[in-house]
């Protein structure tokens, strides 16, 4: 989508802090962390939300979370600890209305969260 922020990051259009990226995925700092690990993983390929997916993308999804162990792993997390949030829809925090993961490290994390 030609209006999408993340399709527009993963494009090259918008410059971004990218940490990782290939042919199905692109990684990239959170402009407002909320923790001091704060990584974006996004598909490349626009899809909306959660709701949007089909069983053709559970490998996607599955790459998602896989990285998100590695850049865990990569940044000194893995073994302290790590969360990753998905948001679906706006009422779950979604704001940017293409698929991505929050990967969050740092800090310790409370819960439930807010």
């Amino acid at each position: 989508m030609s209006n999408c922020l993340f399709c527009r990051i993963a494009s090259g259009e918008i410059p971004s802090a990218i940490v990782h990226q290939d042919d199905a995925l692109v990684a990239f700092k959170d402009i407002t962390p909320q923790a001091p690990l704060h990584i974006l993983i996004v598909p490349r390929r626009h899809i909306a939300t959660l709701n949007d997916l089909t069983p053709d993308d559970d490998a996607l999804v599955g790459s998602m979370a896989r990285l998100a162990a590695g850049l865990a792993r990569e940044h000194g997390y893995d073994a302290r600890g790590f969360r990753t949030v998905v948001n679906c829809n706006a009422d779950a925090g979604q704001t940017v209305f293409h698929l991505h993961m929050h990967l969050l490290a740092g800090r310790g994390l409370s819960w439930p969260p807010g």
